[in-house]
């Protein structure tokens, strides 16, 4: 067995170089595989390998470090209704689907639409 074998600077560090890159692409597949974010959008790993020499240019200290740029979760969108309540006091509320209590096809109920709770503020 050859005792002078070479090897990778990513297998360098008793592998932790590696585990890092590893490590952030398993973050890269679990956001691939996230139905939040957009299928196509493109994910990214930077490694930055930094090598900071001694003065007498013997010693090389290296840092290696893994980032990875991962798709941002899709929007969540609704829509709001501006109406007044049966006091003739406004209210804001959400819509949806169907009219409140209509049985759909599937024979699930409409629930009543959330109303948005409005702080108002005093004018001194």
């Amino acid at each position: 067995m050859d005792s002078t074998q070479k090897d990778s600077i990513m297998r360098m560090a008793r592998g932790a170089f590696e585990e890092r890159v590893d490590y952030e692409m398993s973050r890269v597949i679990d956001n691939i595989t996230d139905p939040n974010t957009k299928a196509t959008a493109k994910r990214k790993i930077t490694l930055t390998i930094e090598l900071m020499p001694d003065d007498a240019r013997r010693q090389i200290q290296v840092s290696v470090t893994a980032k990875s740029t991962l798709a941002t979760t899709k929007p969540v969108v609704t829509s709001l209704c501006i109406t007044n309540n049966d006091n003739g006091e406004m209210v804001v509320a959400e819509l949806v689907p169907q009219i409140p209590g209509q049985i759909g096809l599937d024979g699930s109920q409409q629930d009543s639409p959330k109303l948005l709770k409005l702080l108002h503020t005093v004018n001194e």
